[in-house]
């Protein structure tokens, strides 16, 4: 056999032993940079988590993440021009809203949640608090409640929500009027997570939050009736019996949410400085292993994640992930 052709030979039998590489391991292996994620306040400890995970996946990656109220965190990026990568928020329709079709082109919805109310042993009347007479409890003399603000935050809109269905639910007429004026502006936060510190020191008996938000923080919790808080697709014509009014999507206007299932949507904006990265990501929240840390932190996830809107402009990567 001629010396140029044994040559060859050897290569092609060496080739044939190396483990195969795809390009999706490739193109995987070579991420690196920063990746900037506005996220809801709610998001905190699953995005924390999910960072550390898609990092020790990725080595060269660092994922810059920042809390706010979801309505703030779109408004980092629509009114005060802030880079970002990703846009993560409690409620979907913060997206739609405020960043499409301007600063984003599509919106998928990846998890839920629920409203309880959350406490400690401390609080005032720990020990008779339920289901059936919550509203009761939180208007004697000397308990403080509290939620997040409404223009920042979905929990806070959503807790106003639950306070309108309440009223019906109940059958109390005036409920919602006087949770609102037990409850001054002094007990409100940007949003929901910030409460619970106040609750651990003693300085507020009681909080509207997330599930989630309760179970990452070890807080005890009122779990409502499903009429009314907000958890499942089956009561969405009952939860649109209640809507409240918050600032809008422009400065000086007002705009109305109307109470509807809570669901969390993840878009990429659209000028994003490292697109490579933020797709990676979401396929990995999308995927089993980012679906496995959303549970592990009490917030499920939806599976397969849902396409609410802009499905002609969703990455063609995202496609095996959405429905």
């Amino acid at each position: 056999m001629p010396k140029a052709s044994l040559v060859v030979l050897v290569i092609v039998l060496v080739g044939a032993c190396l483990p195969a590489v795809s390009q999706s391991q490739a193109a995987s292996a070579a991420l690196s940079g920063k990746l900037i994620i506005f996220h809801a306040g709610s998001l905190a400890v699953p995005v924390k988590e999910l960072s550390a995970a898609f990092e020790a996946a990725h080595p060269g990656v660092a994922v810059l993440s920042e809390a706010s109220g979801s309505r703030t965190a779109a408004r980092k990026v629509s009114e005060l021009g802030r880079q970002a990568d990703l846009v993560m928020s409690a409620d979907y329709s913060v997206i739609d809203t405020l960043l499409m079709p301007t600063f984003a082109s599509w919106d998928v919805i990846f998890a839920r949640n629920r409203m309880v109310i959350a406490y400690t042993d401390r609080s005032k009347y720990a020990d008779e608090i339920n289901a059936k007479n919550w509203y009761q409890i939180l208007q004697r003399t000397g308990v403080i409640y509290g939620h997040s603000d409404p223009n920042a935050d979905p929990c806070g809109y959503r807790t106003l929500l639950v306070w309108q269905l309440a009223e019906r639910y109940y059958g109390v007429s005036g409920l919602y009027q006087a949770l609102v004026a037990d409850c001054p502006p002094a007990n409100t936060r940007p949003k929901e997570v910030d409460l619970v510190a106040l609750l651990q020191s003693g300085d507020m008996d009681y909080a509207f939050e997330y599930q989630s938000v309760a179970v990452q923080h070890g807080l005890e919790f009122i779990s409502l009736p499903e009429a009314i808080d907000l958890s499942r697709a089956q009561d969405a014509d009952l939860y649109k019996r209640a809507s409240v009014e918050i600032n809008g999507s422009q400065p000086g206007t007002t705009m109305r949410v109307t109470g509807s299932p809570i669901l969390y949507g993840v878009t990429m904006v659209k000028n994003a400085p490292h697109p490579r990265l933020a797709l990676a990501f979401i396929e990995f929240l999308l995927g089993p292993k980012g679906q496995a840390i959303l549970s592990s932190c009490g917030q499920p996830p939806v599976v397969p994640a849902r396409i609410e809107a802009g499905a002609d402009q969703l990455p063609a990567a995202l496609d095996p992930f959405v429905r």
